[in-house]
């Protein structure tokens, strides 16, 4: 038997064993109380409920487009053109005496330009004179002939073949006179030529030669006369367009039902309204087989010589009036695509519609297509909607203004 039995690791039944301080303290700390278990399971049973809930559909407002009649305008590129475009080159040869103007210089009709040394040309005046002087003298001759010879012919005391010869040396000397004063006429004109006037008024561009060079006539070329008031403004339009204006002219849209005589107006690159005005004048004869366009040309005044020949310019062509659909032009939008407006379906769903812009009319964007009367366009919002979203329709209107008012 040992001296040291060894003890019992079970207790005796009703034996009480001693409390581990430990062990006791975290069963306190891990036992859940009852308010906890409460709330727990009342979170647990929240949370999915609110992850559930889709968030509000944004608001923005909606009005259909404005139906009013309009002034339609199609607008070209167009290029400045001269009325008229005058080479001056001198009509008889000769030497450059004098110049009368100023390079770039506005001249009237009539204006000198240049002169030509005149001398010579007035020694072939003064030549003339004296040949008209002399053809004069054997007229006289001629006639004072033949009424002595008459007499003598009628009583046959001279022969009648000598009548013959004097009533011809008359009718000689008759043509001698015609043809000299004919040749002191050119004379005089040729000293005329000789002073280089302006045939019409316009601006004179650099002189192409001073006093002192000798000049061809009809080949030196002097100086060039541009007429400013009024210009040609030219521009090209395409087949669709022509025979729309064309089919405006047939409905009576046309003044006199003719395509010329349709208003135009111009704005020039630095400037932001069209400010002058014209009318359309001439249309070409037919298409250019290249580029499928036609061309046309506007009158438009230039009474300060403000529009210069070779610049370009926007210009608006008067193609009638028509009920146009309008929209505020802050609704337009622009992608890679072109441009394009929102509207909203009966489903409240956003849908873009890529429409073809006309012009800006009292602050409103005229709309020719790709929009019907009865679309909901978006006119407020636009930052809260995106194509293929739900969004909430607030009824609008599109007034006289760009700005659009909630009802």
């Amino acid at each position: 038997m040992s001296p040291h039995p060894r003890k019992s690791s079970a207790a005796a039944p009703g034996q009480n064993i001693p409390e581990n301080p430990w062990f006791s303290w975290l069963a306190r700390t891990l036992r859940p109380s009852a308010a906890g278990l409460a709330l727990m399971a009342s979170t647990a049973l929240v949370q999915p409920a609110i992850a559930q809930t889709p968030p509000p559909a944004p608001s923005v407002t909606v009005a259909t487009p404005l139906t009013r009649p309009v002034a339609q305008w199609d607008e070209h590129t167009a290029r400045i053109e001269a009325s008229a475009r005058v080479e001056l080159r001198p009509r008889v040869s000769g030497q450059v005496a004098q110049v009368h103007f100023r390079d770039g210089a506005t001249v009237r009709a009539g204006d000198l330009l240049f002169t030509l040394d005149q001398r010579p040309f007035q020694i072939a005046v003064d030549t003339a004179q004296a040949e008209l002087a002399r053809t004069e003298a054997r007229l006289t001759l001629a006639q004072q002939q033949l009424q002595r010879y008459a007499p003598l012919a009628a009583q046959r005391i001279a022969p009648e073949s000598e009548l013959d010869t004097r009533r011809a040396s008359l009718r000689e000397a008759q043509a001698g006179l015609a043809a000299t004063r004919a040749a002191l006429r050119q004379a005089e004109l040729d000293l005329e030529f000789t002073e280089i006037r302006a045939p019409r008024p316009g601006r004179v561009s650099d002189r192409r030669v001073d006093a002192g060079n000798l000049v061809q006539q009809g080949e030196t070329l002097l100086t060039t006369l541009l007429t400013l008031d009024p210009v040609y403004v030219t521009f090209d339009a395409s087949e669709a367009q022509y025979l729309r204006y064309a089919r405006a002219a047939m409905g009576g849209m046309r003044p006199n039902g003719q395509q010329t005589g349709t208003p135009v107006q111009l704005r020039l690159l630095d400037e932001t309204s069209f400010t002058h005005e014209g009318q359309l004048d001439f249309v070409d004869s037919g298409f250019d087989a290249r580029s499928g366009t036609i061309r046309g040309r506007a009158v438009v005044s230039n009474p300060n010589l403000l529009l210069t020949p070779g610049g370009f310019a926007r210009l608006r062509l008067f193609a009638g009036d028509s009920q146009a659909l309008m929209v505020p032009d802050a609704a337009v939008l622009a992608d890679q695509s072109g441009r394009m407006v929102l509207t909203v379906t009966a489903e409240g769903t956003v849908a873009p519609r890529p429409v073809q812009l006309g012009p800006l009319v009292d602050g409103l964007r005229v709309v020719r297509s790709g929009l019907g009367p009865e679309d909901r366009v978006i006119i407020g919002g636009l930052h809260r909607a995106r194509p293929g979203t739900q969004v909430t329709a607030e009824q609008g209107r599109i007034g006289p203004s760009p700005l659009a008012s909630a009802q």
